[in-house]
């Protein structure tokens, strides 16, 4: 690319930009591999390691057995010891199985040791319902994993993020979990080559508005920026942020929209009670309560276990028509 050319833009997808972190990472450090149920040889239950055990080898893209609780201990001692593990758990509801190790050894090593055993560790999964995959496969329970100290917890919802998070979750010294949508994985655009590292602190303004401030991550971006066009459609100008990060939360970043908009509809997959949206919503009120004209609404999945049916499903989730209808209550 000679002075002065801009880079070129590809076509990829959601799952592409992940093979390619996951490339990438491999071939820039020595210290890392990634382990998990069907990483090797099947490519990954979604398909986002497929090729890579032929390119690097089965040191360094490693089938487990089926066993969470094992394999994400391992990729602690792994981590402990110097080296740079990606630890795959196919869907968020296995990860349940590994929630000792996770909660009780990677999140608290660092502080029960005083500072000397840090757990470099990054764990991805899928999250989120919408594929018909039924109640004990269509969790969305990162809020849950966001109420942990000791662990970065992040949400790719975009290309660039897809893309461009793993590098600086693995330069990060603890641990991070990765939730990818599952719904996400064959979302295709135009994907730049990176100029500059991708921020892990910081939400994101993916849709710049006066009216409303539409708070959201994950799966349910795609839905909330289409809200945002029929909102804009009936003259109400919608701002959209995208968390990007669920913990640290970027609260001055909800602030900030909220004292430009002065009212807000938090987005979220998870079941309403303990929600994540139910901890934004407090921040709101905490933090922003005499920039409110009225008072937060919250789109979040009916509580119940996920209905298989597809109609039943549709119905349980966060649709755009819910967030449009949401953010018409807030600034009638």
């Amino acid at each position: 690319m000679g002075n002065g050319e801009r880079p070129e833009a590809a076509k990829t997808t959601y799952r592409e930009a992940m093979r390619e972190a996951l490339r990438d990472a491999l071939r820039s450090d020595d210290r890392v591999f990634l382990m998990g149920e069907d990483v090797g040889r099947y490519g990954g239950c979604f398909g986002v390691s497929l090729g890579l055990l032929e390119e690097f080898g089965p040191e360094r893209v490693r089938d487990t057995p089926l066993s969470e609780s094992a394999f994400v201990g391992a990729g602690i001692g792994a981590a402990l010891a110097g080296l740079r593990p990606i630890v795959e758990i196919m869907t968020v509801n296995f990860s349940l199985l590994a929630l000792d190790q996770i909660l009780n050894n990677a999140a608290t090593l660092l502080h029960m040791s005083g500072g000397q055993l840090a757990v470099p560790l990054v764990i991805r999964m899928t999250t989120g319902a919408g594929r018909q995959l039924a109640a004990q496969h269509s969790h969305s329970l990162e809020g849950w994993y966001a109420h942990i100290p000791g662990i970065r917890v992040l949400a790719p919802a975009t290309l660039e993020d897809a893309r461009h998070m793993l590098a600086p979750a693995l330069a990060d010294p603890d641990p991070v979990l990765i939730f990818e949508h599952g719904s996400l994985y064959n979302v295709s655009g135009e994907l730049l080559p990176a100029t500059a590292p991708v921020d892990l602190v910081h939400a994101a303004i993916r849709r710049p508005g006066t009216d409303i401030s539409l708070i959201t991550y994950g799966g349910s971006l795609p839905k909330t920026l289409a809200a945002a066009d029929e909102l804009a459609a009936a003259g109400i100008s919608a701002e959209v942020i995208d968390l990007r990060s669920l913990r640290p939360l970027d609260a001055e970043a909800v602030a900030a929209s909220v004292a430009r908009t002065h009212h807000a509809v938090v987005v979220d997959e998870a079941w309403r009670t303990g929600s994540l949206a139910a901890e934004v919503s407090a921040r709101i009120a905490e933090e922003s309560f005499y920039d409110l004209d009225a008072p937060v609404e919250r789109v979040c999945s009916a509580e119940v276990p996920m209905p298989y049916a597809r109609r039943l499903e549709e119905a349980a989730l966060p649709q755009t028509s819910d967030i449009v209808a949401a953010a018409r209550r807030a600034v009638d």
